[in-house]
C-alpha cells in the first residue's frame, strides 16, 4: 500500500491589525465529523506539497491567497490502523482582510478565530502547536524569503 501524502494549511486574514484564523467545521458522515479544523488534504499524483495545499484551500474555502508560505516545521503522528508514521508539511495563508469562504460539501460552517479560540477549537495537539508556532513568526514579523511560495 502507497502511503498517503497529505498537507495541512492554516488560513488567516489580519483585519484592524488584529491576526484571525479560519477555522473549517467538519461536516457530519465525513472522517473527523463536527470538528473545528484547518484546511487539509491529500496530495493527489504528480502534484507538489505545496500545488496541493493551494488546491485545497481552493476547494476547501473559494478564496485564492494573497500570500503563502511554507511554516518551518511538520506535523508528525502516528496512525494506528495504517500502521503508518505521517509527515505532513505545514503552510499557512493569507486571505484577504473581507474574503468570506464559500463552503464544500465537507464542511458545514466556518469561523474567524482569534489564536486563543481557535487553539481551544483545535483537538489535535500537532495542530495546536502548529497554529501557535504560525502566530509567533506572523507577530515578530519573521517570514522569511524563503519559506514563502510563489502563487500563480
Amino acid at each position: 500500500m502507497t502511503q498517503k501524502r497529505l498537507i495541512d494549511l492554516y488560513p488567516y486574514r489580519i483585519k484592524e491589525s488584529k491576526t484571525e484564523y479560519l477555522l473549517l467545521k467538519r461536516a457530519g458522515k465525513k472522517i473527523y465529523a463536527g470538528q473545528w479544523r484547518m484546511v487539509g488534504g491529500k496530495v493527489e499524483p504528480g502534484e507538489a506539497y505545496w500545488q496541493a495545499a493551494l488546491r485545497e484551500l481552493l476547494e476547501e474555502t473559494g478564496i485564492a491567497p494573497v500570500q503563502m508560505w511554507t511554516i518551518p516545521s511538520i506535523n508528525t503522528f502516528y496512525e494506528h490502523a495504517s500502521d503508518t508514521v505521517h509527515h505532513i508539511p505545514a503552510f499557512a495563508a493569507e486571505l484577504d482582510a473581507n474574503a468570506e469562504p464559500v463552503l464544500d460539501e465537507e464542511h458545514s460552517a466556518f469561523e474567524w478565530f482569534s489564536l486563543k479560540k481557535a487553539v481551544e477549537q483545535i483537538r489535535w495537539p500537532e495542530q495546536k502547536r502548529l497554529l501557535k508556532l504560525t502566530d509567533s513568526i506572523l507577530t515578530t514579523d519573521k517570514i522569511l524569503e524563503e519559506w514563502l511560495v510563489p502563487l500563480p
